[in-house]
């Protein structure tokens, strides 16, 4: 028989208040220690380490100009079962492998450049030991012994899923992020950094990317800084456009299907406009640990029909998820009938977990070419959800 105390139903009623208004993940809700409790008034604050600099980091963007062959890699969604006690292990093997696979692209002609990582490194962000005792020593691996720059996207788990930029919740998980990240994003006051918040851009060779918050998608100071940057791009130099944030827009596992999410409902509504006007290369998210990638087909103002690519990346580490049901795309679709926009699910997770492993996703340019390799890890490596492990993100006779 389930027997409730008085303490009990305490707990369950302050829960339910402190979570409305902010979408909160089940697994965001367990027994850990909130930020607040991790330590008493009397012990000194843990602080958080910085990720180790890159040993070989990105060039001044002007320098790299001239560059239209290199390789990137993203993946998302790396917070372990035992943050703030033991590494990552789930997470170590991912590691491994992207180690081995700079190494084997470094003296070729599309070395990989840097790391995106798509949010939620830890479970709960603003503990300082999670990320010190899980995750930082692990990332420093790819920045020392694979070289290269990291790059963080703030995921729902690294700042919580709080809309309010007030919220004291968010503000200790932003604290922890920037610290962690110190050395990667660029200070307030670049003019690729909106200030204060963990929104940033940076370019590279013909390509420009951008990290959003889609926690705070509905912010009005993010839009318009990300819709002055793209307005300002030289599109002669930058002939990709790359957007990595934590919320798929869409998405078919137990965060999307017959659910919408207020983060994706605002990613929709705001910025996949914006990134049509701006013809945007390829949209990359996480949030649901697994992979899955849509193409959405539109007609842009001078006629010209384009594609944008949407990948969700999710499988770092992060417990499994799988396919939970297609969602409803009728009344997105009537909206932009004026654009022809169509979507087209090209790759759908499997509906047992054991169908989506852990993986990250190798993204190769070669001038106006692009092609994914979705690297599958441990028991995934022969993952194939192209019927092979890559595609070229392009249409033929369309």
């Amino acid at each position: 028989m389930l027997r409730f105390t008085a303490t009990s139903l305490s707990l369950l009623i302050v829960v339910c208040v402190q979570t409305a208004g902010a979408y909160v993940p089940p697994l965001a809700q367990d027994t850990r220690q909130s930020p607040q409790q991790s330590a008493s008034a009397s012990e000194p604050q843990e602080q958080v380490r910085a990720i180790a600099a890159a040993k070989n980091p990105l060039p001044a963007e002007a320098d790299s100009a001239g560059v239209t062959r290199f390789s990137y890699i993203v993946y998302g969604d790396t917070r372990g079962r035992r943050d703030g006690i033991q590494e990552q292990y789930e997470h170590s093997l991912i590691i491994d492998s992207m180690i081995a696979t700079i190494k084997r692209l470094s003296g070729g002609t599309v070395p990989v450049r840097f790391v995106l990582q798509t949010g939620d490194a830890v479970e709960n962000g603003g503990i300082a030991r999670q990320w010190n005792k899980s995750s930082i020593d692990l990332v420093s691996r790819l920045t020392t012994e694979g070289g290269v720059p990291y790059y963080l996207a703030p995921g729902n788990h690294d700042v919580s899923g709080a809309s309010s930029l007030e919220s004291p919740v968010r503000k200790q998980g932003l604290r922890n992020y920037f610290a962690a990240n110190a050395n990667f994003i660029p200070p307030d006051g670049n003019p690729r950094r909106l200030d204060g918040y963990p929104t940033y851009a940076f370019g590279y060779g013909n390509a420009f990317f951008m990290a959003l918050d889609s926690n705070i998608a509905t912010d009005d100071k993010q839009f318009e800084w990300a819709k002055a940057q793209l307005e300002g791009l030289d599109r002669k130099r930058y002939h990709h456009i790359v957007a990595f944030f934590h919320h798929p827009p869409f998405s078919s596992g137990p965060h999307g299907g017959a659910v919408v999410e207020p983060a994706s409902a605002a990613l929709r509504a705001r910025y996949l406009p914006l990134f049509r006007r701006h013809h945007a290369t390829i949209l990359f998210s996480g949030h649901e640990h697994l992979f899955e990638h849509w193409v959405e087909r539109y007609t842009d103002s001078d006629g010209q029909k384009r594609r944008m690519d949407q990948i969700v990346t999710g499988g770092g580490g992060a417990p499994i998820y799988s396919y939970r049901g297609e969602p409803d795309l009728r009344e997105y679709i009537k909206t932009y009938d004026a654009e022809k926009v169509s979507l087209e699910h090209v790759v759908r997770p499997g509906i047992n977990p054991g169908d989506n492993p852990y993986h990250y996703v190798l993204v190769q340019v070669d001038g106006d070419r692009v092609r994914v390799q979705v690297i599958g890890v441990d028991w995934g490596r022969g993952f194939q959800p192209y019927r092979s492990n890559a595609t070229d993100l392009q249409d033929v006779n369309r």
